[in-house]
């Protein structure tokens, strides 16, 4: 019986989970389901409690940490049109406020100028914003 009554407990800690996010709950879950597997064992209820104290540190001190570091890694790069606002790049033909190319990365893009001035080929500019399939720029000051 005492493992039913851990296993429902931590079904439910694991459950609650998804609301919360915070993975405090998934562990304590976790240890509720090691503290299920040992009143299964025919553990007593004292050492039923003693597992799930020691997983619950473990879990929550131990493997949280980790866990959250190796979700939230990605969550810094900048990928695809983000990555290229504020790089350089240099005009190869003339830009104004409504066409132009430049070089971005190697390739030839159209671009046009924020403050709508002319700029020459040869110029760097700075990458403002990508609007479509062209760069917004701004001239180096």
């Amino acid at each position: 019986m005492a493992a039913l009554i851990w296993l429902i407990i931590g079904a439910l800690l694991v459950g609650a989970e998804i609301v919360s996010g915070d993975f405090v709950l998934l562990m304590l879950g976790l240890a509720a389901l090691g503290g299920a597997g040992a009143a299964a064992l025919g553990a007593g209820t004292v050492i039923s409690v003693v597992v799930f104290t020691v997983a619950s540190v473990l879990l929550v001190v131990g493997a949280r940490p980790a866990l959250k570091r190796r979700l939230e890694i990605g969550q810094g790069l900048k990928s695809n049109v983000e990555a290229l606002i504020g790089v350089r790049a240099v005009v190869v033909e003339r830009v104004d406020g409504h066409e132009g190319r430049i070089k971005l990365h190697g390739e030839i893009w159209s671009a046009r100028s924020l403050d709508h001035r002319v700029l020459e080929p040869g110029t760097e500019v700075t990458v403002f914003e990508i609007s479509g399939a062209t760069a917004v720029v701004l001239a180096e000051s």
